[in-house]
């Protein structure tokens, strides 16, 4: 068995731990390149969203350097993502590409139900070996989304463009390379103080931008035209309103870690949209409110073309802005997306903000 998997922002790096610690072999795909997504444009229906064609891409990929068997997680709701695994099986099929799918579904009521379906994968590894690997994936986990969040933060106030990104890419081939929890802890520390030792301008006060939407589009930078990296090229801090380490918790260990949640995002969200609408539909919203209320410049809401909780999300969105005073952007990403465009509708996005924010300035010293 020679296991693959998607990428989805640094998962790769997650779940090569956990497969390194239960002794199966892996073959990661490669990078996400034009021909990964021209790749998973030519094999899927036309109107299916980015994630599932970039995911096909990456298991076309994978299946050349010898895969046969994909590991992903699975989904509930009425967003598509639940319906991945039978489309892309039967996608594969029609292709001649036989890969066993191991679907991690979501919990219905606890953890044990993971475990269980694990086992098609871990084979003779005994229960504690399995948990054991699922914990150490996690403290890798964690570390990275420290070192990102870090980033976003600090890439603004960089006097010399690149510095951050340069020392990022170092932090995750680190965190890739450790074996045991201290040693995650020690890289994490190291980096992080590194980060904070670059020369920046600790005088600046730039805008601040939350992103909320999709979780694939928030999480992987090739889908999304690198938003994070530009934005804060651009002068701005941002902040995401999903991790991955918090989506694994809350999508996989069902809130089992002490690791922060969206139950209170959601609530906040109540007024606006009071039931589930798939994927991260009211967590848009609840966020939205969230960075309103932490005194944010703006939100930037991003989501696959056609993908419905988000476009239910952006509907209420008006409200939202309206109510709460913050200017969001949307933009929906397919394959049709042009960095060029896309950076465009950034700079403009920042630009009013930054006045925006000067007027209120200049006001509150008038007044």
């Amino acid at each position: 068995m020679k296991v693959t998997f998607p990428h989805m922002g640094n998962m790769a790096i997650v779940v090569k731990a956990l497969l390194k610690e239960l002794n199966i072999e892996f073959i990661p795909p490669p990078p996400i390149t034009k021909r990964t997504l021209s790749l998973g444009v030519q094999h899927a229906p036309e109107s299916a969203c980015l994630p599932l064609k970039m995911n096909i891409g990456n298991f076309l990929e994978a299946a050349e350097k010898g895969a046969d068997t994909v590991l992903m997680a699975g989904g509930i709701g009425p967003c598509r993502f639940g319906y991945y695994n039978q489309v892309q099986r039967e996608i594969l099929n029609d292709l001649g590409v036989n890969l066993n799918m191991i679907v991690l579904e979501p919990p219905d009521n606890h953890i044990g139900e993971l475990l269980k379906r694990l086992r098609a994968l871990t084979g003779s590894n005994s229960w504690w070996r399995l948990v054991k690997a699922i914990r150490f994936a996690f403290a890798k986990c964690e570390a990275l989304d420290d070192l990102e969040k870090a980033a976003s933060r600090i890439r603004c106030r960089e006097l010399q463009r690149g510095d951050v990104d340069r020392v990022y890419a170092q932090a995750c081939e680190a965190i890739d390379q450790t074996t045991t929890p201290k040693e995650i802890e020690q890289c994490r520390d190291e980096f992080l103080t590194k980060m904070r030792s670059l020369p920046l301008d600790h005088q600046k006060r730039p805008i601040r931008i939350g992103i909320v939407g999709e979780i694939y589009t928030l999480l992987e930078p090739s889908s999304n035209g690198f938003m994070e990296k530009n934005l804060g090229r651009l002068g701005a801090e941002v902040s995401r309103s999903i991790y991955l380490s918090e989506w694994v918790n809350e999508h996989l260990l069902k809130g089992l870690l002490p690791v922060k949640g969206h139950k209170l995002t959601r609530k906040r969200a109540q007024p606006y949209l009071s039931c589930m609408v798939g994927g991260h539909g009211q967590e848009s919203i609840g966020a939205t409110i969230e960075y309103a209320q932490q005194g944010y410049d703006g939100v930037i809401q991003v989501g696959p073309l056609t993908c419905m909780p988000e476009i239910v999300a952006q509907s209420i969105m008006p409200n939202v802005e309206k109510d709460f005073h913050i200017p969001v952007l949307t933009i929906y990403v397919d394959e049709q997306t042009g960095e060029a465009g896309l950076l465009t509708r950034l700079e403009a996005f920042v630009d009013m903000l930054e006045r925006r924010k000067r007027n209120q300035v200049e006001s509150g010293m008038q007044g």
